[in-house]
């Protein structure tokens, strides 16, 4: 609710049975996953994966089904994702039309990101994990230990893998600690994130002051790495192919997301079988290992009674596709990769509900000011999800705009899907209900040409309201002229792109 300062001792909870009082005003709890695609909870029932603290959590939360990342403006979609989370601002207008450090910095020196906004609120703010916002982290928080880099190391080996059996067998491990990445330290940065979380509880549950915790792992990103025994617990026969599984992506080079990408370099061309179920096994095993630290976080909140007046917010920052439509990576605006889990539990919110109207993960930001009774500014554009829960609200977008680069753009809405990649002149067209894994184009059939002309203007409304930078009646002339690190060339192939740390 906007414009809208609540008196912090009289701070009004929604409760099944109406509104109480809250005595001391609520903790928050940000836990935010690196590459976790929506499918990776088993409590939703779409994969065979091991995570029981998440789906204890979702039993006491109110999920969100359709939760989706607007875009990016370069390969590091992470980048792009963390920074409209933590400003508030919509995809082009953290981008700004140059660099989008230049707009973080400018966020931050307004004292306009979320940690600030918390702390004006009176909460301590504290941070540890991933960051990979253009603005340093101990600029904006109270306390931000052991901030991670956009990535852990990749080896050499650790790509086009495995390329067989006996590749596997003689290649690299995700276990064994010679290769760093997630292992360097020696201790898996996920525990460690976890074990900076927990540090501080023991501090704040001897001060009388609410906090706001940040704690942002780098898992399940890639080098996919886990201990053995987690690696273990997923042999290749209790690994299932991806339904709309491919060899290659039919414009794959056209859109970005080919060889010259590096996410994509992590499995061999083309996409086989094996490989992609070694790819599933290790992703599946990594999310595993950080459900363990999650459940260890949580477990000491408990054990310091903090948990009966704390929310806990849990997301991702993207998906990953990990063999979905012959892709490994989250360039691209198919489901797997833009959507992910979204779960707010806490004082009066009634466990195990779920909300199919569409949201985007960014609006976890102004979902917690207003948990905290703090002003949400003009300048935030994404929406609290409270509204929805209380049944105030029926949904906060009427469609959910996508893009990537100059090179691919989305608009959903009413169930239906319309992808255009404006380079190349091609449309795919996805009826959601009836084809959940968008398998099925419908864009070259004269049955669904009004449905087709109805997501093409919404997409055009959307892309004039967001400021998005692409002329359609030019598109790679003009997205040439502003984008950052012009990679759309010729007829949009990308050229090395997304070589950042993702």
């Amino acid at each position: 609710m906007k414009h809208r300062l609540l008196q912090f001792t009289l701070l009004l909870l929604f409760t099944a049975g109406g509104f109480a009082a809250a005595e001391k005003r609520p903790n928050v709890l940000f836990v935010f996953a690196d590459d976790l695609c929506y499918e990776a909870i088993r409590a939703y029932g779409h994969t065979d994966i091991d995570t029981p603290n998440l789906d204890r959590l979702s039993a006491q939360s109110a999920n969100f089904m359709n939760v989706y990342n607007m875009g990016a403006y370069h390969g590091a979609v992470c980048a792009a994702s963390r920074a409209m989370l933590n400003s508030g601002r919509m995809v082009w207008n953290v981008w700004g039309g140059s660099k989008q450090g230049f707009q973080m910095k400018q966020e931050a020196a307004q004292g306009r990101m979320w940690s600030q906004l918390m702390k004006q609120a009176g909460y301590q703010t504290y941070m540890t994990g991933k960051w990979h916002v253009e603005t340093p982290a101990a600029g904006v928080f109270d306390e931000a230990v052991k901030v991670t880099v956009g990535m852990p190391k990749q080896t050499p080996q650790g790509y086009n893998r495995p390329m067989s059996e006996e590749d596997y067998e003689n290649g690299w491990k995700p276990w064994e600690k010679k290769y760093g990445g997630f292992w360097k330290g020696g201790k898996h940065w996920s525990e460690v994130q976890a074990d900076d979380g927990i540090a501080f509880f023991d501090r704040a549950a001897k001060s009388e002051q609410p906090f706001f915790i940040y704690l942002a792992f780098n898992a399940a990103h890639d080098p996919r790495q886990a201990p053995k025994e987690y690696v273990d617990r997923y042999p290749l026969d209790r690994i299932k192919l991806p339904e709309n599984f491919s060899g290659k992506y039919q414009y794959a080079d056209d859109i970005g997301c080919g060889k010259g990408l590096r996410d994509e370099r992590l499995a061999p061309f083309p996409r086989t079988e094996y490989a992609v179920k070694v790819n599933r096994r290790e992703y599946y095993a990594i999310i595993t290992h950080l459900d363990a630290q999650i459940g260890r976080v949580f477990e000491a909140l408990k054990q310091r009674g903090l948990d009966d007046n704390t929310y806990i917010i849990f997301t991702a920052d993207h998906g990953l596709a990990v063999g979905h439509h012959g892709f490994i990576g989250k360039q691209n605006l198919y489901d797997h990769s833009v959507r992910v889990p979204f779960m707010i539990s806490g004082p009066g919110i009634k466990g195990g509900t779920r909300f199919e109207t569409p949201i985007y993960l960014q609006d976890a930001m102004p979902t917690a000011l207003e948990l905290a009774g703090a002003p949400i500014p003009d300048y935030v554009e994404f929406k609290s999800v409270l509204p929805l829960i209380k049944g105030e609200r029926k949904q906060n977008y009427d469609s959910i705009y996508g893009a990537y680069m100059g090179l691919q753009r989305m608009v959903t809405m009413d169930g239906w899907k319309l992808i255009h990649y404006p380079t190349i002149g091609v449309d795919r067209l996805y009826n959601l209900g009836k084809d959940p894994q968008e398998m099925q184009d419908l864009a070259g059939n004269p049955e669904y040409a009004g449905r087709m002309a109805a997501l093409r203007k919404q997409l055009h409304k959307l892309s004039k309201d967001l400021n998005d930078p692409l002329d359609y009646s030019d598109p790679v002339g003009s997205w040439k002229k502003t984008q950052p690190n012009k990679k759309a060339k010729g007829k949009g192939k990308a050229k090395k792109s997304g070589e950042a740390s993702h």
